[in-house]
Formats: structure tokens, C-alpha cells, sequence
């Protein structure tokens, strides 16, 4: 149980950590910005045409007479909203982190930097790096998917659907939530998916102290854009604990090295995202 307050503990620095760098806390603040605008542009588009999309998917029911046909397309565009509403939560974060990707990165080397020791980079071109995080977003998507349909069906178990299931869900979201951020940095040392789901299984109590009460707070989105710079930043100071401090940063550089055999060194991420990033 020491675990859970030692993941806490390091969501709590990451947010320390960018109240006292106040120019990568603004720096990290654009990514989660513009999804935002993104995600709420989709919202009211979703808003201002559900009633017509539940009138296309159920034409069967025109000539249904009132007050029925209201009351059907209307719970049904309810429903719809509700969906739409729910993927935002979900998948708020996997896009953020995939429209912020070269920003996170510099933050988090920014983090390494401070705190330390040799500041890895994964050596890859930017898009090798976005194509790897929008394939492991996507899986970790795809298992977070998994789980809701089964915590779904136990929802319908008296008592238990009512009380522990939801309880379950929030780990759930929680675990995941913090394998995609704690991927940053993870992913900059050459650490693959499966190796990085290792990593947090061994230490699942931190895991969950770090993933749950963010997962609560990214219920609300707009909060989620002010908690992702020092979640970014707490993850990566996790990420080192998980390694072991510094173990692993020689890893730098090794994800597809033979291929750049006899080549000129990767560029940095300066040079790659082309960004006069803040010092």
C-alpha cells in the first residue's frame, strides 16, 4: 500500500515541478489547449446534428405517431451525446499526447535534465515517433475497451455493479492513464509497449496512487489541460523510478540502430521539431 502514496507523491512533484518552471508549464499548455478547441468544435457539431444522425439510423420509425416518435428520437439523440461525450474522456488524453508529441518530449527531457544524469533520446525521426504513439495509444485504447465491455456486463450484478465495478473502472482508466504518460519517457529510452506494461505491472499499486486521482480530475477536460504539463512531468520522474534511477538511459538511441548503421548522429529534438523551445 506505500506504493499508492509514492505514485501520488510523484504526480504531486510533476505539478511542483512545472509551478517552478513557469515557461514549460506554458510550453506544455498548447498541446492540451488545442485539443480542447478541437474536441469541443466536435461537441457542438455533435450537438447541433445528433437529432438529425438518430433520425437517419432509424428511418423504420417515421411514421410512428406522438408522442412515441419524439420520446424515441429524443432519448436516442440523448444517447448519442452521451456517447460522443464519453469518447472525448477516453480519448482525450491518447490525442493530446499525439498532437503534443514533440512537446511532451522536451518537457520531459527538460525533467531528465534537471534531475540528472544522461538525458536520453530515442534517435528516431519525428515521424517514426508520432507512428509508434498513435500505434501504442491505440492499443492501449483497444484494452481499455476490452475492459469496459466486461466491467459493462458485471454492472448488471446487484450490488456489486453498483459499488466495486465502478471502483474497478476507475483503476482501470487509472493503470492506462499512466502507461500513456509515463510513455514519454519510456518510449524516448527504446522501451517497447509490452516491456513498458511490465514495468508498471511490477509497481501496480504507484501506478494506480499516480493514474487514478488524474483520471478522476481528466474527468473534466478543461482541468485536464492545466494537470497535463506536471503529469507529463510527474510520469517522468516515475518512469526513472521504474528504471531504477538512471538504469536504462543507455538504452537511448538503441531503437533502430542497424538501420542507421554508418549514419550522421540523430538530430535533437530542437533540431527535429524545428520549435525555439524555452530554456
Amino acid at each position: 500500500m506505500r506504493d499508492l502514496g509514492v505514485g501520488l507523491g510523484y504526480l504531486v512533484q510533476g505539478q511542483k515541478w512545472v509551478g517552478r518552471h513557469g515557461r514549460w508549464f506554458g510550453f506544455g499548455l498548447l498541446p492540451g489547449l488545442v485539443t480542447l478547441v478541437l474536441y469541443a468544435g466536435a461537441l457542438v457539431g455533435l450537438g447541433y446534428g445528433a437529432d438529425d444522425l438518430a433520425a437517419w439510423v432509424t428511418p423504420f420509425a417515421d411514421d410512428w405517431t406522438s408522442p412515441w416518435l419524439g420520446i424515441f428520437r429524443g432519448t436516442l439523440t440523448a444517447l448519442l451525446f452521451a456517447f460522443g461525450l464519453f469518447l472525448a474522456v477516453i480519448t482525450f488524453t491518447a490525442v493530446t499526447l499525439l498532437v503534443g508529441q514533440p512537446f511532451y518530449e522536451s518537457l520531459s527531457e527538460q525533467v531528465d535534465r534537471s534531475t540528472g544524469g544522461e538525458v536520453p533520446e530515442s534517435g528516431l525521426p519525428l515521424w517514426r515517433e508520432l507512428w509508434i504513439s498513435a500505434r501504442d495509444s491505440l492499443r492501449i485504447l483497444l484494452r481499455v475497451a476490452l475492459y469496459g465491455v466486461l466491467l459493462f456486463a458485471c454492472g448488471f450484478i446487484p450490488v456489486v455493479g453498483q459499488t466495486v465495478v465502478p471502483a474497478l473502472g476507475f483503476c482501470v482508466s487509472g493503470f492506462f492513464l499512466a502507461e500513456e504518460l509515463t510513455a514519454v519517457a519510456l518510449q524516448r529510452r527504446g522501451i517497447e509497449l509490452k516491456e513498458r506494461l511490465g514495468l508498471l505491472r511490477g509497481r501496480r499499486m504507484a501506478a494506480l496512487g499516480f493514474g487514478v486521482p488524474l483520471t478522476l480530475a481528466f474527468l473534466v477536460p478543461f482541468v485536464a489541460v492545466f494537470l497535463m504539463p506536471g503529469a507529463v512531468a510527474g510520469a517522468t520522474l516515475m518512469a526513472r523510478d521504474l528504471l531504477g534511477g538512471t538504469a536504462g538511459d543507455d538504452r537511448a538511441g538503441d531503437v533502430g540502430r542497424n538501420d542507421r548503421e554508418g549514419e550522421a548522429p540523430a538530430p535533437s529534438t530542437e533540431e527535429r521539431t524545428g520549435h525555439d523551445l524555452p530554456r
